[in-house]
């Protein structure tokens, strides 16, 4: 039976999962500029657009390092 994450895994986890939040939102970016004729300047400049806009939203969406607290009674 496996038991629960220590604190370091957990960290650990979390902080890939931000990476890979923020790097499809930056992908996504510079992918859509496809759609149209882009320069390589402007699929760039959107992917690095989006990278900012997806370190926005995961701070926002992921405020905290994924450490538990305990609260005691």
């Amino acid at each position: 039976m496996v038991g629960p994450m220590s604190t370091d895994e957990r960290e650990w986890l979390v902080a890939r999962m931000k990476v890979a939040f923020v790097v499809l939102i930056g992908a996504s970016a510079g992918l859509i500029t496809l759609l149209g004729s882009p320069t390589l300047l402007e699929s760039g400049l959107a992917t690095g657009a989006g990278l900012l806009f997806g370190a926005l939203v995961v701070r926002v969406v992921f405020p905290g390092t994924g450490t538990v607290e305990r609260r005691g009674r």
